[in-house]
């Protein structure tokens, strides 16, 4: 959503009608992942995509069509359909598409959330009877509620919405036989927190950036962690971890690594970043170095489990030398944890889970 909000919010502030497509499930080598957007306007123009290209136009046709009718509609697209070959899909993937006319009052919350850079699940019925199929309910991470699906199937979607929340993995879910909910995360941007504003985290700022990555440096000392040093950071925070942690929200989306080489700094941090939910955590530091560590992670408390969360040390092994080249490893490492925490999304999307 959050790459076709402006244009969405463009065309409704014009008046045009809008339908909205989105990917609930894929299958094989889908070239999007489920939430996946496209908007069409009743004027013909588009934006988005939910295929990269090869089933837009039957995509645009059905959306044509809901608007016209009001009536939504969940579309398969798969290698062995008729429908597939006419479309061009025949790369080897399959995918299913929701189309219906967009909620104005949902798209008002969804676009506060997003330009917010808060947590939502955006829950919508997309299999039912004619009188549910289509409704949307907004779970906010506060626990608020917009919209309603109906008394007899709310508490269940509020539910698995709440674990949703908690892991971050959108997922399509049958509720009994004739209902099924598609639970789309509503995540921020990633977020990169660096430990230490050494000359490797210089590179590593900047690259985060590139890639589009939110960036925070975090040293209580200041030679080290200021504007000067970091222009292009978002915020730099001159405080020591435990109390610079307490002033960053650590989400699912969120990448930390430690680089001062200091158990006085990076210990304190470890323990804090190994019981959130980040979906990474590196620390700078030979084998030799991290052994060290390690044994004084665990008398501090920290259990096996905790310290397998771990990258150390960190990066990929590229043969890095120069500052430069190390920031390349790590940052290698960070989007290769984020697009693995996004594979297990589409794993998630193949199961559909029966609710009893």
């Amino acid at each position: 959503m959050r790459d076709i909000l402006a244009d969405v919010d463009r065309w409704q502030k014009e008046g045009a009608a809008v339908a909205l497509a989105t990917v609930v499930q894929t299958w094989g080598s889908s070239p999007r992942r489920a939430g996946a957007k496209m908007a069409l306007a009743s004027d013909g123009r588009i934006i988005g995509s939910v295929s990269g290209g090869c089933v837009e136009n039957a995509v645009f046709e059905a959306g044509v069509e809901s608007l016209k009718t009001d009536r939504p509609q969940l579309l398969h697209f798969g290698v062995a359909d008729e429908t597939a070959w006419e479309v061009g899909l025949a790369c080897g993937g399959s995918i299913d598409v929701f189309v219906k006319p967009l909620n104005k009052n949902l798209f008002e919350k969804l676009r506060s959330i997003i330009e917010n850079e808060e947590q939502a699940v955006a829950v919508t019925v997309i299999r039912g009877p004619s009188g549910i199929l289509g409704r949307e309910i907004l779970v906010h991470e506060d626990g608020n509620v917009t919209g309603t699906l109906g008394s007899e199937w709310d508490d269940a979607a509020l539910k698995l919405a709440n674990d949703v929340l908690l892991n971050g993995i959108s997922q399509r879910v049958l509720i009994n036989e004739n209902v099924e909910l598609f639970f789309e995360a509503i995540l921020p941007s990633p977020v990169l927190i660096i430990v230490g504003g050494v000359h490797i985290a210089v590179s590593l700022t900047a690259l985060a950036k590139t890639l589009g990555f939110r960036t925070i440096v975090i040293d209580p000392r200041k030679a080290w962690g200021n504007k000067e040093r970091f222009p292009h950071v978002d915020r730099i925070i001159q405080a020591w971890p435990d109390v610079a942690f307490e002033q960053v929200k650590v989400t699912c989306s969120t990448a930390i690594a430690m680089l001062t080489h200091d158990p006085k700094l990076d210990d304190p941090a470890l323990k804090i970043a190994l019981n959130s939910p980040a979906f990474y955590v590196g620390a700078l530091g030979s084998k030799s170095t991290h052994a060290k560590r390690r044994e004084r992670l665990l008398d501090a408390g920290l259990s096996e489990s905790q310290l397998s969360r771990l990258h150390a040390p960190i990066g990929l092994d590229i043969g890095a030398q120069s500052p430069e080249e190390i920031a390349l490893a790590i940052m290698a490492e960070v989007v290769n944890a984020h697009r693995k925490q996004n594979q297990l999304s589409v794993k998630r999307e193949a199961d559909l889970h029966l609710i009893k």
